[in-house]
């Protein structure tokens, strides 16, 4: 891996991690375009430590007022009882999904019909709640588990984690700055679960020391882009629709499926 090839894919991975727009979709396209060969796991985990810490720094103030108390307690119990639909999902099914389902074919057609259904959800999306207090605080445990177990499809390549969870988020009453800040938050232990095993499974069969400083240079870029976009996205969605996000996955989806028919 050269640093150029580091940095932007880590961008790309970056943005595509939170956007709602299918990571997988992205990383195929990037590679073929530029001719680079697949990233390898080392890239993977790198990249999910560095969303991880992106998580991390943005959602600081309320981790800490989850601790503290001063935001709803409850709110973290919802997001770990969330936590664990998709976990089992990809204890039970992580490996037949990877080695079955990565087709650009699954992805195309994955990143078109959830298009389409986070559309519905945005035309449903309540108001922005004008109570005191943080809108967090009020999330249910039936909307919170909701998300959860949508969160168990993300595995499905072209999903998009965080477009399946904020469009469940939208079809179960949350507005759409609240649904993208619990689906966020949501991510959080998944992004940790996933980069730890990963990273583990990296340590085992140990790591070029030629590709130190690209991976490094990865891990910095996603970090970067993943905070951008977090914050890019939360601001955005107070105030404007999902439906820009809609157009480019139909057309994204219709790029791969060109790039397909090239093969």
């Amino acid at each position: 891996m050269t640093y150029l090839q580091g940095v932007v894919l880590g961008v790309v991975q970056g943005l595509t991690e939170f956007l709602p727009v299918s990571s997988s979709g992205h990383l195929i396209l990037v590679p073929h375009i530029f001719g680079w060969p697949d990233q390898g796991l080392a890239f993977d985990a790198v990249m999910h430590l560095g969303t991880l810490g992106a998580l991390l720094a943005y959602f600081r103030r309320e981790l800490a007022a989850m601790l503290s108390g001063e935001l709803s307690r409850r709110l973290a119990l919802v997001l770990v009882a969330a936590t664990v639909p998709g976990a089992l999902a990809g204890v039970l099914f992580g490996k037949l999904i990877e080695t079955e389902l990565r087709s650009t074919l699954v992805i195309a057609t994955s990143t078109a019909l959830w298009a389409v259904v986070m559309w519905l959800a945005d035309r449903r999306a309540a108001e922005p709640s004008r109570s005191p207090g943080d809108p967090l605080a009020r999330v249910g445990w039936g909307q919170g588990l909701a998300i959860g177990c949508a969160q168990a499809l993300a595995l499905i390549p072209g999903t998009s984690r965080s477009g399946i969870t904020i469009t469940t988020a939208l079809f179960g009453g949350l507005d759409r700055a609240t649904a993208a800040r619990f689906s966020f938050l949501l991510g959080i232990p998944i992004t940790a679960g996933a980069g730890g095993l990963k990273l583990l499974h990296l340590m085992k069969g140990g790591l070029p020391a030629g590709d130190v400083g690209p991976l490094l240079a990865a891990l910095a870029a996603a970090f970067a882009s993943g905070w951008f976009a977090v914050w890019f996205l939360v601001g955005y969605l107070r105030t404007r629709s999902l439906t820009p996000f809609v157009i480019y996955r139909l057309l994204l989806a219709l790029a791969i499926v060109a790039v397909l028919l090239r093969g």
